[in-house]
């Protein structure tokens, strides 16, 4: 199963975009994401403070998709990728 973290913030209106868009899109692809709240960890903050909401695999190496917004070729290319 293909897994996704996406790092955001509560009240983050781009952040509920980002999560109410791969909800819609887990109608079509099968796939998981966890929300973490950045807030949560000094170092996430110092990491991805403006640049949220940031997609990443859940890999270990955890390479980002996309920010701000949800990229669909991004995604689109992820998931190929990881076939």
């Amino acid at each position: 199963m293909k897994k996704l973290i996406v790092y955001g913030r509560r009240d983050c209106h781009l952040c509920q975009e980002m999560i109410a868009s791969l909800q819609k899109l887990q109608k079509q692809i099968q796939f998981e994401f966890e929300v973490i709240d950045i807030d949560s960890d000094p170092e996430l903050v110092s990491q991805y403070n403006e640049r949220i909401p940031v997609l990443v695999s859940a890999t270990g190496k955890q390479d980002e998709i996309c920010h701000y917004y949800l990229d669909d070729a991004a995604l689109d290319a992820y998931f190929a990728k990881v076939r």
